[in-house]
């Protein structure tokens, strides 16, 4: 799946194991982060001459392979299958190289990043500055408890993913019914997985015309590089997502990385989010009017223009 927004950065694909059936065994020199989508299963990760681990995962659960480490996916149902997404940076790391021997049969073990430790996928989760938590393994994204955002505005819930010593990182966002979070702009390759909740999303270049994009559980969307974007929930439950992109704190990719410092600042004050008191009266409208076909009230503050 290589949609418009990723820039040719980065991609997605998405698989589906027979029942009761494994995938080959497999080594890359690309980074992959993997959301399951239904079904369970088991994953083994090992380098030539380390232990092999093997952890047991779910719908709902994230995870990463260490890079270039051999790894095999396993369905653990024998009446079903197993479908999972994941975002690569293959498009990068194949344009740059050029050579699929290079990627796919070298043997380089990457010791900084795995060793075969015992807990590597079950150590309790780090947490680093602000809302940034430090893990190899997420059990269930969807039922996991969020960080307040004010700055997002809304009354919106997020937390950001260091994962397996990569430069992409993954991020979950929630925001309450009758809410919508403020637009903002960044870098390319934000793969956004709608988890829960219904509503829809505006995405626009500044100075042009606004495109609507509506999303439902399952849905997918890559804002393109420095698009304002802004998520809606126009349903009657909260609507939570899954973002797989570059952006990672410890190990940054300029040009590619979000500005984390500007993400969320106001645009008067050298960012690049819109507040609610600057932002176009059509969009509070429009709102207002998806609320009332579902019979949901707004819980959006009044907005009160600057200026």
């Amino acid at each position: 799946i290589g949609l418009e927004g990723t820039g040719g950065t980065n991609d997605a694909y998405i698989c589906e194991i027979p029942a009761g059936q494994s995938l080959k065994p497999q080594r890359h020199l690309y980074e992959e982060l993997i959301y399951i989508l239904s079904g369970r299963g088991a994953t083994a990760v090992w380098y030539d001459g380390s232990p092999k681990r093997t952890f047991e995962w779910h719908e709902g659960s994230l995870f990463a392979v260490p890079l270039n480490a051999w790894h095999q996916h396993h369905n653990g149902q024998g009446d079903r299958t197993v479908r999972y997404v994941a975002v690569t940076d293959a498009p990068l790391v194949l344009d740059l190289f050029h050579n699929m021997d290079f990627v796919f049969q070298n043997p380089f073990v990457f010791a900084d990043r795995f060793t075969g430790q015992e807990d590597y996928f079950s150590a309790e989760p780090k947490s680093l500055v602000g809302r940034f938590m430090e893990t190899n393994f997420v059990p269930d994204l969807r039922s996991l408890r969020l960080a307040e955002w004010k700055e997002r505005g809304a009354g919106g819930t997020n937390i950001m993913f260091e994962v397996a010593g990569n430069t992409m990182i993954a991020h979950v966002s929630e925001f309450p019914i009758g809410t919508y979070k403020k637009a903002h702009r960044h870098g390319p390759g934000a793969h956004v997985i709608i988890l829960s909740g219904k509503g829809y999303t505006l995405m626009w270049p500044e100075g042009s015309e606004q495109i609507r994009i509506d999303w439902k559980p399952g849905s997918m969307l890559v804002p393109p590089l420095q698009w304002f974007h802004q998520h809606f929930n126009a349903g009657d439950t909260p609507a939570r997502y899954l973002a797989m992109r570059w952006g990672s704190k410890k190990y940054p990719m300029p040009g590619l990385a979000w500005n984390q410092d500007n993400v969320d600042k106001s645009l008067r004050a050298g960012g690049d989010q819109i507040e609610y008191e600057d932002e176009a009266p059509q969009i509070r409208r429009l709102f207002d009017g998806e609320l009332a076909k579902v019979r949901v009230a707004s819980r959006m503050p009044a907005v009160v223009k600057v200026g």
